[in-house]
């Protein structure tokens, strides 16, 4: 059994990335792991500072939603990081989320396996390419840890079309599965 911890970054409501993250979620579940599911909607999670303070502390210095992720981040051994595409790119939610994940770098972190579920609606093979080297740069930084696969649902225009895709939610099952 293994902790898994998947974020999801998208603030719309039923929107396609967050089908893919609870697809993800409720396989890891059933194949016996100890799943938690984050939404970033609703969450206050302000800017990174640069001030590097987090290094010497353990935790940001800034009181919002952030320290509490980050603290379950720490302790997950997978993470999948769900995200719509904008601008061929990441959500600034989840960008953020990431920087404000500073204190981890200096810490006994327990994560060793990331993931990224991705949806937009440009459904070229290139698509999600910036997020995914993003997520890889993210990872460079953390000694051990690999980066699994992404799974990703290009031309889904409006929410919850992903639904009528059984083949790409089979994907994020399965790999929720192998956790």
């Amino acid at each position: 059994m293994k902790r898994v911890l998947v974020i999801s970054s998208s603030l719309r409501k039923g929107s396609n990335s967050e089908i893919l993250a609870k697809e993800f979620a409720s396989s890891a579940k059933l194949a016996g792991n100890d799943v938690e599911l984050i939404s970033l909607a609703n969450k206050q999670i302000a800017f990174c500072k640069g001030c590097l303070a987090c290094q010497k502390k353990g935790k940001c210095v800034i009181d919002d939603d952030a320290n509490a992720i980050t603290e379950k981040m720490k302790n997950a051994e997978v993470i999948a990081f769900a995200t719509p595409i904008y601008y061929y790119e990441m959500s600034g939610q989840l960008k953020t989320m990431l920087d404000r994940a500073n204190s981890l770098y200096a810490s006994d972190y327990h994560f060793k396996e990331i993931y990224l579920l991705a949806s937009a609606a440009e459904d070229s093979p290139s698509t999600y390419k910036n997020a995914q080297n993003g997520i890889k740069g993210w990872i460079a930084c953390f000694e051990g840890v690999k980066f699994k696969g992404t799974i990703f649902a290009g031309g889904m225009n409006s929410p919850k079309d992903v639904n009528s895709h059984n083949d790409i939610l089979q994907k994020a099952r399965d790999a929720g599965q192998k956790v």
